[in-house]
């Protein structure tokens, strides 16, 4: 499944949670998840890959975060 992550409507936005969660849903490195955390963090959307059997896990997450996000596949 692809997610595009839109944006993060957090008021203090938690900089190592989110990449923390983007690495447990797509399995990237630490390097390029702090990467796509800044770039979501300024406003611009990120699309990652999720496991399908972890979906409902990775919507959970990205609710608990505030990241707003849309399913693409």
């Amino acid at each position: 499944m692809k997610l595009n992550l839109l944006s993060c409507d957090a008021q203090r936005p938690d900089r190592r949670a989110i990449a923390q969660c983007i690495i447990g849903l797509s399995n990237l490195d630490q390097s390029l998840a702090n990467e796509l955390t800044e770039i979501l963090l300024e406003g611009d959307a990120v699309e990652i890959d999720v496991d399908d059997k972890d979906s409902g896990s990775a919507l959970r997450a990205l609710r608990k975060l505030s990241i707003d996000y849309e399913i693409i596949e």
